[in-house]
């Protein structure tokens, strides 16, 4: 089982695979298997069709990445493994929040903070306020800090999405 310790870690890996049942079940079980925890997971479908785009953020030693990224391989549905945690990224994440608001004063605030962070409200209700924000991790971490003493109802997360700066084409094929 794996165990954390100072040095490690946390790696952004980009896994195209094909979009197939049980792919990505492979993937993570890949990582399962050796007792590391995937940090955060997404994925969804590519300019090219039939394949899939996953980005993982996983903490580890480079070296124990690096033969993750090898035993990827291994799998069938995979196209291509990027580790991009030294590469120039924009790395970005998503999160929709519903707060608490059923006073004026802190219906006011949410929506300063708000404006603060670029978030859009998405829905204003008699109790509540659901607002959507995206940027880097430590904003969105941020911006949850502030939230969190109107009391957040619910939210839902994207997990770290990641792309090449510049003109640099991360082709799957």
């Amino acid at each position: 089982m794996a165990i954390a310790t100072a040095n490690q870690t946390l790696h952004t890996i980009v896994v195209y695979l094909e979009d197939e049942p049980g792919a990505l079940n492979r993937v993570v079980s890949l990582f399962r298997r050796r007792g590391y925890n995937i940090e955060s997971l997404s994925v969804g479908h590519t300019e090219e069709a039939n394949i899939s785009r996953m980005t993982l953020a996983v903490r580890g030693e480079d070296e124990v990445i690096e033969q993750f990224t090898k035993q990827l391989y291994k799998l069938l549905e995979v196209v291509k493994v990027t580790d991009v945690t030294e590469d120039s990224t924009i790395i970005r994440e998503m999160a929709i929040i519903k707060v608490t608001a059923d006073k004026p004063e802190s219906r006011a605030e949410i929506m300063q903070f708000s404006e603060i962070f670029k978030a859009r409200v998405l829905d204003v209700a008699a109790d509540a306020i659901t607002v959507e924000i995206t940027g880097p991790e430590e904003d969105v971490e941020r911006f949850f800090a502030l939230l969190r003493r109107y009391g957040i109802k619910e939210s839902v997360r994207t997990g770290r999405i990641a792309i090449a700066r510049g003109s640099v084409a991360n082709s799957a094929i």
